[in-house]
């Protein structure tokens, strides 16, 4: 099978077969361990950790798909006024190596019995034995991804996802711990290889989010220097390394539920068909998420405003491919759309949107193969990648392996589990996924780019200029941006840089709009807070307070953008 091309050269793994082999139990029912990569949606937290409900810690523990467990919280301690070294055992990264006198030891025979519920979940890592039984049912995303390693020895996971080796997630591991292995059953990583170390040279003005696996944004401030981000300043959304893939040997294939026959199409078949060519803005749902965190508490990687970039995207026309396979458009059925990134249990990373929204020539729906006029980096989906304009980037996935169209919505953790929105009230021991539809159009937002949060503005003729961007989903336009710098007293209307109607009509306004405002401030100000509050076509307008909109997981953070500023004359 040509998707198979770009597993991540698995010859650099082959010393996993003994391990494997000696002890099955790490991948139960798996049929065969592909080592190829990840991108896109799943998020991660800045912590409190003793402030977390027990039911949110559980996420951490995941030993599975990435979307479920990727919560880098030792990144975010340093921005936590905590101080990670007065809550935590700072041996806490050495405790699961070391023998406790005060519990029994066990071999691994007596481990792989502990492999179900009725006779209790155990697993190992080190020499430390966990008895995990009550955090399986509790955990709120994908726990048949956890009993992968019932029985057996988490350390292979856990090499893969290295952000659980943060003093957060060892110490909740440690208060599991029932016993110590026997050290000649210990399982070793040593001859695993770096996962990471094929991955892309990134530009240092990048802000990471996390390392491994590589988030990132640009400062505030680049946003506004072009109303086209650059390729190389544009946000990187990924999950674990970066596939090679080799495009000779690429291919997609395209598959409708209830016909037999499966499509398959080269990067060259794509290159035969007519360009298309949008310009659209691609938005982390995340984007923005700390300001809401800065409310209470969230679960995702900790973005700022800058989780967003305008591309032009050049490619194909997914209706049109779609068309001469024969499919019509209908109100039910769904587009798959499935990555050649995968977690050790094979599970690609999938979404999907309404096919109503593929087969709309209005919906500009492309696979994707450059941005601005230059072919997909590896961080950005190389070869092929879906753009779903107007909708979150969660949608828009890279590294394009199948699209099949299907009866049902993808039933991927990202689309069931993840990327929902939820009352504030809702928290991890009452939230169901089920009872909220997936998020497939933004809402309305702005950002304030510049000036910065605590910067020093200098007023010229008694006004201070201020620059940020603003976007809605659904191909809804900006009409327009108020500011305030006095509580909503007065407000001020921005200048709007966007594309004209002609380029982007009514309905199919997928790029962002920068705005520029100068505005007034009082003679005797030495600090203001500055709002910004943009309105689009529909007249939907961002809400007032994040406290409003609060949800678990810290998607959909729409509300006024507040910068407070010192003043200088």
């Amino acid at each position: 099978m040509a998707r198979l091309s770009t597993i991540l050269r698995l010859k650099r793994f082959n010393s996993l077969e003994g391990i494997y082999s000696k002890y099955p139990g790490i991948l139960q029912n798996v049929p065969q361990l592909h080592y190829r990569q990840y991108h896109n949606h799943n998020e991660d937290g800045k912590s409190n950790w003793w402030k977390i409900p027990r039911n949110q810690k559980y996420v951490l523990l995941t030993t599975g798909t990435i979307a479920a467990v990727a919560l880098t919280w030792s990144t975010h301690l340093r921005n936590s006024s905590v101080n990670a070294a007065e809550k935590y055992d700072p041996n806490i990264g050495k405790k699961h190596d070391e023998i406790r006198k005060d519990l029994p030891t066990f071999k691994m025979d007596d481990i792989t019995k502990h492999n179900n519920e009725k006779d209790r979940i155990w697993v190992t890592y080190g020499i430390g034995v966990y008895d995990i039984t009550e955090f399986v049912p509790q955990h709120p995303g994908s726990s048949d991804k956890v009993m992968l390693a019932a029985g057996a020895a988490i350390d292979p996971f856990w090499h893969i996802f290295q952000q659980h080796n943060t003093p957060e997630v060892l110490t909740l591991l440690e208060s599991f711990r029932i016993g110590n292995l026997n050290a000649e059953d210990k399982v070793s990583t040593a001859d695993m290889g770096d996962p990471w170390a094929l991955e892309p040279r990134r530009h240092p003005i990048l802000k990471p989010a996390a390392q491994k696996p590589f988030n990132a944004e640009p400062p505030p401030s680049i946003l506004v220097d072009s109303f086209i981000t650059p390729n190389e300043f544009f946000y990187i959304r990924n999950h674990l390394p970066v596939p090679e893939i080799d495009e000779k040997t690429y291919e997609i294939e395209f598959e409708v539920e209830g016909v037999k026959k499966v499509s398959k199409m080269t990067l060259k078949d794509l290159k035969k068909l007519p360009q298309h060519t949008v310009t659209a803005a691609v938005m982390c749902g995340g984007n923005r998420r700390s300001e809401m965190d800065a409310v209470k508490k969230v679960k995702g990687l900790f973005w700022g405003p800058s989780a967003v970039g305008n591309a032009q995207w050049t490619g194909v026309k997914l209706c049109e491919i779609l068309d001469k396979m024969g499919v019509k458009s209908d109100e039910v059925r769904h587009v798959h759309f499935e990555g050649l990134d995968t977690d050790p249990t094979s599970t690609y990373y999938a979404a999907s949107i309404p096919l109503a929204k593929a087969m709309d020539p209005r919906g500009d729906v492309i696979l994707a193969y450059e941005m601005n006029g230059e072919p997909l980096s590896r961080d950005h989906g190389f070869p092929v990648r879906v753009i779903v304009p107007g909708t979150v980037g969660a949608r828009n996935v890279k590294w394009l392996g199948r699209v099949f169209v299907s009866n049902k919505e993808s039933d991927s953790h990202w689309q069931q589990k993840d990327y929902k929105g939820f009352s504030p009230s809702t928290d991890w021991d009452t939230v169901d996924f089920s009872k909220s539809p997936a998020i497939q159009h933004m809402p309305v937002t702005s950002a304030i780019c510049l000036p910065s949060p605590g910067e020093k503005v200098k007023v010229q003729d008694g006004y201070v200029t201020v620059k940020g961007y603003a976007w809605s989903g659904g191909g809804n336009r900006i009409v327009r941006v108020d500011l305030t710098c006095d509580g909503g007293e007065t407000w001020h209307v921005a200048d709007l840089e966007q594309e004209d109607v002609v380029k982007a009509p009514a309905g199919r306004s997928w790029s962002w709009t920068l705005w520029t405002a100068k505005i007034p401030v009082p003679s005797r100000a030495r600090e203001v807070e500055i709002w910004s509050k943009a309105v689009d076509s529909n007249y939907n307008a961002q809400p007032e307070s994040f406290r409003n909109i609060w949800n678990l997981r810290g998607v959909l953070s729409n509300a006024y953008s507040r910068v407070k500023v010192q003043i200088t004359k």
